[in-house]
């Protein structure tokens, strides 16, 4: 079970989302065709295989303009769906369900892509100790959706953010002289609950690293011969991180190489959006 994500949380953006679709005047297409008394029954359905997410998101669209409608979740987020399957049926004012049905779709079908493309690569490397985790390239604005979707996928979330974990990249060691610089001044500044994570390009670099005492080591853009001999150095002094050349057709020869963690910025900045509609009864 996937702990759900507070509404609280996600109102803000689910109406931000609505407004920007209402605008100035509503739905003028519902206020001329349907009255304003008229019930519409109607379900979700996805046209093709994958992984739901974000049913809270659809949920709070429709209640925020009914707040009297009835949404019954016929699935649970992280459940894979086949194409043709209903996820949702709703029952609710036909002028708030038909204005709120592109925020609910838009919401929903983005994050269920996400979910869906990161169990694809959760099951390309099964069978090895490497987790697929996502990244900071996420929709400005939907970070705390989409992240949520990794998890729905069978991911796991690298940092949210620039504050909750240190993590050295080439240019802050570039502008202070040195992997062992960087890191060493990191582990002076952090907090006893304070990741630090250091990049490095090449062997050389890891040494250096690993010398200085760093929580996880990036190896960006290795080769799987140096990833492998990146894993047999570091004999579990720190967790390897692979980044770099991950795609569906990699993964799972990066993975059996044994490090520990696979960052696929892919996850949130290229997935497909998981064709779901909204039908009439």
């Amino acid at each position: 079970m996937i702990a759900p994500l507070p509404d609280l949380l996600i109102a803000p953006t689910v109406r931000a989302a609505l407004a920007e679709d209402l605008g100035r005047a509503g739905d003028v297409t519902a206020q001329a065709c349907i009255d304003a008394d008229a019930v519409l029954k109607a379900s979700f359905g996805v046209r093709k295989p994958g992984v739901i997410a974000g049913l809270a998101c659809a949920r709070l669209a429709i209640l925020e303009l009914d707040p009297d409608a009835a949404f019954v979740a016929l699935v649970a987020d992280g459940e894979a769906v086949s194409a043709g399957q209903p996820v949702v049926q709703v029952t609710a004012n036909a002028r708030a369900l038909l204005s709120a049905e592109r925020t609910a779709l838009n919401l929903l079908g983005r994050l269920s892509g996400v979910a869906t493309l990161t169990r694809a690569y959760v099951d390309a490397v099964a069978g090895t100790k490497a987790k697929i985790v996502d990244t900071r390239k996420t929709t400005p604005g939907l970070r705390h959706l989409e992240k949520y979707a990794v998890r729905c996928g069978g991911g796991v979330n690298h940092r949210f953010g620039l504050d909750d974990a240190i993590l050295i990249k080439d240019n802050h060691i570039a502008a202070c002289g040195g992997v062992g610089e960087a890191v060493r001044r990191a582990r002076a500044a952090a907090g006893h609950l304070m990741k630090v994570e250091v990049e490095v390009d090449g062997l050389d670099q890891l040494e250096e690293a690993l010398a200085h005492g760093p929580d996880v080591v990036m190896l960006d853009n290795f080769s799987l011969a140096d990833l492998r001999t990146a894993v047999a150095r570091a004999g579990g002094r720190a967790a390897l991180e692979a980044s770099g050349g991950v795609n569906l057709e990699t993964v799972a020869a990066i993975a059996a190489t044994g490090v520990d963690v696979i960052s696929v910025g892919a996850l949130t900045h290229s997935a497909n959006v998981l064709d779901i509609g909204l039908d009439a009864a």
